[in-house]
């Protein structure tokens, strides 16, 4: 029979995650098997139904400000039960580090006094939030939400890039990606006993709930989006509708004598906790952006009476910083006793000077980032710059050191991508996402698989023209799971995104010029999916 891999390039650089050396990898050969029973002309029919689903129900994100169908590839990606076991460990071991750094960032502030990340780094960030420092949430938690992002080097080892911990996004293509794969390939996915994530919706209420203030019985939670215009929107909507929770802008919010309440055609109604996906600039303008209309006036106050907690916590980016991220297996080893399970990348601190020179010395091969970009913005590819661009860099470089590091070009794995009616290796990432609820850090089995649709490209954020795949989790030898293929359904969507319903107000409220609200939908750092929302700290784009 022939083959879809016939024919398919390999490179000993790079891993390929379905076929090796000597082809197709065990665990992803029934997988193989099943494309090849249908036929190119087959799959070429059913990952053309699939892009059409996906345009005609509304699955979008906004590329260059405009709204485009998040591409989702028909070949998904096999991850089996015992590397996924090394990989949620490590997930929530990161996780758990980080909450504990962010407690000492906010509070004592031992991990300086011991020496293990410098004291200076930390209030040098642009995301340290001096407002709600000495402020404590309810149960402990300010990493209610994590999105971890992974790559597997040409060596096949699985490193993390990036921590996003402030608002990150892309679970609901997570949801609404198998959904599609179900309805696509229901003859494969029934021939592997693949991990549900249907159960996210559930999990993060429970969590929302179990953070509510102290004394609160029957917790009212809420998603507050900064509205329509803002291109994680479509996330924001999906979350609220599936855990059953208002959806909310910031008019929407009125806080009084140290307490948020929600206006309801009923009148005023108590919020106890706020999953928010409106940036930390933005989401108070007493004590941020005077400007800004898309939080509520008040609310880091009572926040700091105790009467509702923020999802994710005000100033968690200073814990996405990647100058942070270079100390993660220091913080790994003095807050949990034990070596990291998930490597980091190879990286140079720039405000260093002798990793500056080295940098400088080898900027054409190397990649520079800013220690607080998101989605694939601002980063410099060494090897792909004319000389002028990398004398440009250098001098930029040299002026901000403390606002860039460098890392090697790692060559990604690559995944079979149905481009152009055949398979081609596209090369991929991975965000899995976690969520704590102050007992246990659970880790969504799959989470989001980014790819690069571009041939040669690195960079695969949905930002910069890249799409997804359905990610399997194989669950263990031996088991079977009963329960029925996902059920989060796609709700198709007018061919224009409208507004949801209005809140009714129960008083007058002077509404801000729409012109305004507009903008500042789009100024935050969200261009996509996954995203700093991404999906990548403010709501990061993936």
């Amino acid at each position: 029979m022939e083959s879809l891999l016939d024919g398919y390039p390999t490179s000993p650089l790079i891993h390929d995650e379905l076929l090796g050396s000597d082809g197709v990898r065990p665990q992803c050969a029934r997988l193989a098997r099943g494309f090849d029973r249908l036929g190119a002309e087959e799959v070429r029919s059913r990952a053309a139904y699939l892009a059409s689903r996906y345009v005609d129900s509304g699955v979008t994100f906004d590329l260059g400000g405009t709204e485009k169908p998040f591409p989702l590839d028909i070949m998904p990606r096999i991850i089996e039960a015992r590397e996924w076991d090394t990989i949620s460990t490590g997930v929530a071991q990161r996780v758990y580090t980080l909450e504990r750094f962010l407690g000492d960032v906010y509070g004592s502030g031992q991990v300086f006094d011991d020496g293990v990340v410098p004291r200076r780094l930390v209030v040098s960030s642009p995301n340290f939030v001096r407002e709600v420092a000495g402020i404590a949430p309810a149960n402990g938690v300010r990493i209610h939400v994590a999105g971890i992002d992974l790559i597997r080097d040409g060596d096949g080892t699985m490193r993390v890039l990036e921590d996003n911990v402030r608002i990150p996004s892309g679970v609901s293509y997570v949801l609404t990606n198998r959904a599609a794969m179900a309805g696509v390939l229901p003859d494969i996915m029934r021939r592997h006993n693949v991990e549900p994530v249907d159960v996210y919706p559930s999990r993060l209420r429970a969590a929302l709930e179990a953070a509510a203030p102290a004394g609160v019985s029957e917790p009212n939670v809420v998603v507050l989006t900064p509205g329509v215009y803002n291109s994680a929107y479509y996330e924001h909507s999906l979350l609220a509708r599936t855990m059953g929770v208002p959806l909310v802008e910031g008019p929407d919010l009125v806080c009084r004598q140290g307490r948020v309440y929600v206006r309801t055609t009923s009148g005023l109604n108590r919020v106890d906790v706020i999953y928010r996906r409106v940036d930390d600039d933005f989401i108070d303008p007493v004590h941020f952006r005077p400007d800004s209309v898309l939080g509520a006036a008040g609310l880091v106050s009572a926040v700091a009476n105790g009467t509702v907690t923020v999802a994710n916590w005000i100033g968690n980016g200073v814990a996405d910083d990647k100058l942070i991220y270079t100390y993660l297996p220091d913080l790994i080893r003095y807050y949990c006793g034990e070596e990291p399970v998930l490597p980091n990348v190879d990286t140079w601190r720039l405000d260093e000077p002798d990793s500056l020179a080295e940098v400088l010395d080898r900027l054409d091969e190397l990649v520079v980032k800013p220690v607080d970009g998101s989605g694939g913005k601002g980063i410099i590819m060494g090897p792909e710059c004319t000389g002028a661009q990398i004398d440009a860099a250098r001098a930029r470089l040299r002026a901000d050191p403390r606002g860039w590091i460098a890392q090697p070009l790692v060559q990604l794995s690559t995944v079979p991508t149905f481009i152009d009616d055949r398979l081609v290796p596209r090369r991929v990432d991975l965000r899995p996402f976690a969520v704590n609820d102050g007992n246990a850090i659970w880790v969504l089995p799959g989470g989001l698989t980014r790819v690069a649709l571009g041939e040669g490209q690195f960079i695969v954020n949905s930002s910069q023209g890249g799409g997804s795949k359905d990610t399997w989790v194989l669950g263990a030898p031996g088991t079977r799971r009963t329960e029925p293929l996902p059920s989060i359904q796609i709700q198709a969507a007018a061919p224009t995104r409208q507004a949801e319903p209005r809140l009714a107000a129960s008083g007058p409220m002077e509404q801000p010029d729409r012109s305004i609200w507009e903008a500042q939908q789009g100024q935050q750092q969200q261009a996509g999916p996954p995203g700093r929302d991404v999906e990548a700290g403010e709501e990061t784009a993936c």
